[in-house]
């Protein structure tokens, strides 16, 4: 079985330089030692891995369910985490000295692996067990650990989520993954207004109809007897003219790969043309121009954002398609190609293939989404699940196909309600229920290419839109992965955590009516740590969340 490659580390560079702010001691080697490009981290991450999947392979060259699922779930995590290893080296334990001395910074109990020695300063935190809960999830102990009291979750659950800053509503459901059993559940069936956690079904519709191996490729042709090149989009939300183009497809490459071969047909003067025929219905999103969405575009190169930012809210073009083409004509010029201004048209059947260009696969694409909340994203992957089964590539067609390729999957679907594949829809319905059966199912063996599903979610205090949050005194801190969701009046919060006794556990939390977005972000992060300390039969711990 084969997992597809995770890329959460691709995120850490960011996150090494807060740690190194944290660690007051060591801020200057970090900060220098964070320098080097992210891919000599992940290079460094990847035996590890390789390392943990052999430990929890059994005997009979067969991997269980429970070991399957916990191994997926967290080796995204591992790579993120990973990564950070640029802020320091290890000490003698296997414990970075960058971590050790993060967790001084935010506890005055540490683990055994943050305790006293010549690399620590005084104030370090006396020893205590270290990251049991992350380091039994990766091997085969989560299948043996008992699953946690359902009256002790209820007792301490029902407490934290009734706290008045979950505003007037409030729906929950924890699952233990293994088994696929319900925990708890509080109102599991009703619906509610599921801000980005949509794009959790999202993530898990693309990858069943489409496939994580799927490519979206960007292409050049020309059309016979004449000098018209046409663009044609595929609807990648990830082409980019950046000149460093990473791992994402480059439309500087799909230029300089249709100059070459528009010169060996000795052409250097085309009329320049783009289709977008690939998507269909109106562009803007019904909640209207909003620096978190551009209009959605089967071409469009940076998102359509007028600044170098490659996440979170920013000025987009109103024209994606038509300023990615001009962009491209001004790159096929400095080729040596004169090419007119660009103008909408549609490949023929006939038309010559010039270069192309292909998006990692469906797999990455998905991970960037869910990491970032990437609504960009999420719109294009909607229309690839109406592209895959048949429907329009719309706003309406992508919500129906997502509909339909959940119920295909089997999904407790009662009240659900798609308008979009971002979430910006208020009109957007899910429940608690359907939230945890998504990540069990994405957590099934049965299921590889559903597993970046969990390997995308943010990883509490180091990646996404979880890197700013869990800064108290939490046991959530790199062992909670969640796919936030806000809208004015809405927190929600679904995921996965690796309780204290290595038992892995699927949660949802929706809230809506609160009034403090903040309030109620804390008080979600406190409900999950809550998780992440829980033990079978014990008390479950109630460590706030932070924001």
């Amino acid at each position: 079985m084969v997992v597809p490659e995770l890329r959460a580390w691709r995120a850490a560079r960011p996150h090494v330089l807060r740690v190194a702010r944290a660690v007051q001691p060591r801020v200057t080697r970090v900060a220098r030692a964070a320098r080097p490009p992210v891919r000599r981290a992940a290079q460094s991450v990847r035996p590890q891995l390789v390392r943990v999947a052999r430990a929890v392979r059994p005997r009979s060259g067969r991997i269980t369910t429970p070991q399957l699922t916990a191994l997926a779930a967290t080796a995204g995590l591992a790579l993120a985490v990973g990564a950070v290893t640029v802020a320091g080296p290890w000490d003698s334990t296997g414990q970075r000295t960058a971590e050790r001395d993060w967790a001084a910074s935010r506890d005055r109990e540490g683990g055994a692996d943050h305790g006293r020695d010549a690399g620590t300063s005084a104030v370090s935190p006396r020893p205590t067990p270290s990251a049991a809960s992350v380091l039994t999830g990766l091997g085969s102990a989560t299948s043996a650990a008992p699953a946690p009291d359902g009256k002790a979750l209820a007792a301490t659950l029902d407490r934290l989520l009734g706290v008045p800053s979950l505003g007037t509503r409030r729906t929950a459901v924890v699952v233990d993954v293994a088994t696929g059993g319900r925990l708890y559940g509080k109102d599991a069936g009703g619906a509610q207004t599921p801000a980005s956690t949509t794009k959790i079904a999202t993530a898990v519709a693309v990858l069943s109809a489409a496939g994580a191996d799927h490519r979206l490729t960007t292409r050049t042709v020309l059309e016979p007897g004449t000098k018209e090149v046409v663009l044609v989009g595929a609807g990648d939300p990830t082409l980019t003219a950046r000149k460093d183009a990473g791992e994402w497809a480059s439309l500087r490459a799909l230029a300089d790969g249709t100059a070459k071969a528009l010169k060996a047909r000795h052409l250097d003067e085309v009329t320049l043309s783009y289709d977008t025929s690939l998507y269909s219905g109106p562009a803007v999103h019904p909640i209207g121009p909003n620096p978190n969405l551009a209009p959605v575009s089967a071409l469009t190169a940076d998102e359509g954002r007028t600044d170098a930012s490659t996440s979170g809210p920013a000025d987009r073009t109103a024209d994606p398609a038509g300023d990615a083409a001009a962009t491209f004509a001004d790159l096929l010029r400095t080729k040596g190609i004169d090419a007119s201004s660009p103008g909408p048209s549609k490949a023929t059947g006939g038309a010559q293939a010039l270069a192309s260009v292909s998006s990692p696969p469906l797999s990455a694409l998905v991970e960037r989404m869910l990491t970032n909340s990437d609504n960009d994203i999420a719109e294009a992957m909607a229309r690839q699940v109406a592209v895959a089964t048949g429907r329009k590539a719309s706003f309406g067609g992508g919500a129906a196909a997502i509909d339909a390729q959940l119920r295909k999957l089997g999904l407790p679907l009662a009240g659900a309600h798609f308008t979009d594949g971002s979430g910006l829809n208020r009109d957007d319905r899910l429940t608690a229920d359907l939230l945890t059966a998504l990540l069990v199912k994405a957590g099934d063996p049965a299921r590889p290419e559903l597993r970046p599903v969990l390997t995308g979610l943010p990883v509490a205090g180091f990646t996404g839109t979880l890197t700013d949050r869990y800064s108290g005194d939490s046991a959530g801190p790199g062992v909670v992965r969640a796919k936030t969701g806000t809208l004015t009046g809405v927190n929600t919060l679904a995921g996965t955590v690796v309780d204290a006794d290595g038992r892995l556990l699927a949660f949802a939390f929706l809230a809506s009516g609160t009034s403090d977005p903040m309030a109620a972000q804390s008080a979600l992060d406190g409900a999950a740590s809550a998780l992440a300390g829980c033990g079978c039969g014990r008390p479950v711990s109630s460590g706030s969340g932070g924001h």
